[in-house]
């Protein structure tokens, strides 16, 4: 843009520039020399309505138009560029936001126990029963921190089945997803104590079981299982739970968890709470004195109904430890809501 369009924008000069251009080419002169004498007398005429429109129209057009073109986006940027140079492309660093403090902060790592199990010969698994004590349960502290978009979607899908099958067949419907559940683990401990488990899992088809041929293919990498159905308790932190498994997947130990599905959930972000549950349980075994080896790794085994292949879902160490500050922050939460309650 041109230093003359920024003067007709800025000082308002357009229609003196308008009337300099016009006496230049000596417009104003013919025009007003073929006016009527009598006219000019009883009206005062306009410097613009006696040109002649037919051979001067488009020009006059674009001179007047040319002012409101100067507010048009593009050649407002052009004029700040002409005047205060071109913008800089430099923005300042946004500032992160401060990670929140952990009041309970714990490592997922014993530094005070070995991280590798003992190369001897493996004993019979560890099932350790889970004894009732003042110590919060892992299922609890997720339920009572549940985020509440997730809350609403729960109770959403509870209404939805209620108005299809009523309070009493939702109950019943509920009754028979958790007793599935238990068989299906039942079935896993059974097959994973067994010395043969191809064996097992061809019989356990015949019973018709389609969770248990859903894992089919993830049993044939599970070796070497230290613990089944086995407590585990954090002394420092409070807590206990019961896991499911502890088995080399792969050759890698991890902790292992079995859930069961009707819904396909091929991603770690479709299984909600799942991933903290398997955090809070490796860093309960890591911490705990009736295990003698350390975790950093988990398996998340979802398993169907129709039988379709299940999936598994590896948690390597950075993961594990990612989803081990968050369920930190969950049971902080859930210590912070039993203290208010003991209060009131």
């Amino acid at each position: 843009m041109s230093l003359l369009h920024l003067l007709i924008r800025k000082h308002r000069r357009l229609e003196l520039l308008l009337t300099s251009f016009l006496n230049k080419d000596r417009f104003l002169y013919k025009a007003f020399a073929t006016s009527s004498p009598l006219y000019r007398k009883n009206k005062k005429i306009s410097e613009y309505e006696n040109i002649d429109q037919e051979k001067y129209g488009d020009l006059v057009r674009d001179l007047v138009s040319y002012r409101d073109s100067l507010q048009r986006p593009e050649y407002l940027f052009e004029e700040d560029e002409l005047l205060y140079g071109p913008e800089s492309k430099y923005k300042p660093p946004t500032k992160e936001a401060e990670p929140q403090l952990i009041g309970n902060w714990t490592p997922l790592m014993n530094p005070y126990k070995s991280s590798l199990p003992p190369q001897s010969v493996l004993e019979s698994p560890l099932q350790i029963s889970l004894e009732k004590r003042n110590l919060a349960s892992v299922t609890a502290v997720l339920q009572q921190t549940m985020p509440l978009e997730q809350a609403f979607h729960l109770e959403k899908w509870r209404q939805r089945m209620i108005l299809e099958l009523g309070k009493e067949g939702f109950a019943e419907y509920t009754k028979n997803i958790f007793q599935k559940g238990k068989c299906f683990h039942a079935a896993m401990e059974s097959l994973l104590l067994s010395d043969d488990i191809s064996v097992k899992v061809q019989e356990e088809d015949i019973d018709g079981s389609g969770f248990v041929k859903s894992v089919k293919h993830v049993l044939q990498e599970v070796t070497r299982v230290r613990a089944l159905e086995s407590a585990v308790q954090h002394e420092t932190l409070g807590y206990q739970g019961l896991v499911d498994c502890v088995a080399e997947y792969r050759g890698t130990l991890c902790v292992i968890d079995w859930k069961t599905s009707e819904k396909s959930k091929p991603f770690l972000r479709n299984t909600f709470d799942s991933p903290l549950q398997i955090a809070a349980y490796i860093g309960a075994i890591n911490h705990d004195n009736n295990y003698n080896f350390q975790v950093d790794c988990g398996l998340l085994v979802i398993a169907y109904k129709d039988g379709s292949p299940a999936h598994p879902h590896y948690m390597d160490s950075e993961l594990c430890s990612q989803y081990w500050k968050k369920w930190l922050h969950r049971l902080e939460e859930y210590k912070e809501k039993k203290k208010g309650s003991n209060t009131v």
